[in-house]
């Protein structure tokens, strides 16, 4: 058995988008084990992968470069891995490849492509064109350990009775969520014709979802209440998701569930569309020459006006749906 040791700590949706290529790669490559270390409260992701070995660790536990040093050897010591896999490449992750390579193991590492989405994001190029996805960009690393993996870019529903609308209205940036009126209103229509789920987390997001079930019928909020384990199996039983460029898209991806997702100033050119979700699926406002104007969503606008997301008419959302 060949055993890779394979690390990325963040982001949720990076971290999710793995999943799926470690099991299609796993699948074309049987003899080979996957050792995943990430962030602890991530384990639920890789649930039912088989020859995955899922390591959570306490990233506090490991500070500084004597932290590092310590945890790669924890994890040698540990697992004994042939190769090694740094699907994060940022600063804490090269330092450990550093220590690997000294320790005569092999390294390979993701080519996030930097510098093509510097340009894809400049809002005076008027040329944009689709980048290389993220998922295949996972699949180079074990590419060139030598494995060959082939990936379908299909979704695997996980459950046979689908019902329900799951929508999930925030992002961890402004540039990337849908003005909350908007979603409002798009919770309001939807819910004429559909049991709506909202998904969230955290104290105001729970708050903001909880006060919508009270005042829009047909809707429950499920936000603070599931466990990440839950959350992924309800995703699993609906029949679409409506989420923003962010975690939840992925982990639509990830139980085989049709997403609807919505995009603002990212754009699904810089490879972060779920794995297996259809450009059909995807719904932005087309005639803005400055989107994308970022990767993640995290700049300000320099527009001022957030165009991409206040001139989105949720109509576009509705007729997405289609159900």
């Amino acid at each position: 058995m060949t055993r890779v040791l394979a690390y990325r700590f963040s982001a949720f949706g990076d971290v999710a988008m793995t999943a799926p290529v470690f099991r299609e790669f796993l699948e074309q490559n049987p003899d080979v084990e996957i050792i995943m270390v990430s962030r602890k409260n991530f384990e639920g992701l890789f649930a039912g992968i088989p020859n995955v070995i899922f390591k959570g660790i306490d990233l506090d536990d490991y500070k500084g470069f004597f932290g590092l040093r310590r945890l790669a050897s924890e994890l040698i010591k540990e697992f004994n891995p042939d190769y090694i896999a740094n699907l994060h490449d940022v600063i804490r992750t090269k330092i450990l490849d550093k220590i690997y390579r000294q320790k005569g193991l092999k390294v390979f590492k993701i080519n996030k492509g930097k510098e093509e989405k510097e340009r894809l994001t400049d809002i005076w190029n008027l040329d944009k064109v689709q980048l290389k996805k993220t998922v295949e960009r996972y699949a180079d690393v074990f590419r060139e350990m030598g494995f060959k993996v082939e990936l379908s870019h299909q979704l695997r529903p996980t459950c046979d009775q689908k019902s329900g609308i799951g929508f999930a209205p925030f992002a961890q940036h402004k540039g990337k969520m849908l003005p909350l009126e908007k979603s409002y209103e798009l919770a309001k229509i939807l819910s004429k014709k559909h049991t709506v789920y909202f998904f969230g987390g955290g104290k105001k997001e729970t708050e903001t979802l909880e006060k919508w079930e009270t005042e829009i019928p047909n809707t429950k909020s499920l936000s603070g209440k599931l466990s990440l384990t839950e959350e992924l199996h309800k995703i699993s039983e609906l029949e679409l998701m409506i989420s923003m460029d962010s975690a939840n898209m992925h982990l639509a991806s990830l139980m085989g569930t049709r997403c609807v997702s919505v995009w603002g100033s990212t754009h699904p050119y810089a490879g972060f569309l779920g794995f297996g979700q259809s450009e059909d699926d995807v719904v932005q406002v087309t005639d803005l020459t400055c989107r994308p104007c970022s990767v993640f969503g995290d700049k300000e606008c320099y527009r001022g006006d957030w165009a991409c997301l206040e001139e989105l008419n949720i109509q576009k959302i509705v007729q997405a749906v289609n159900l």
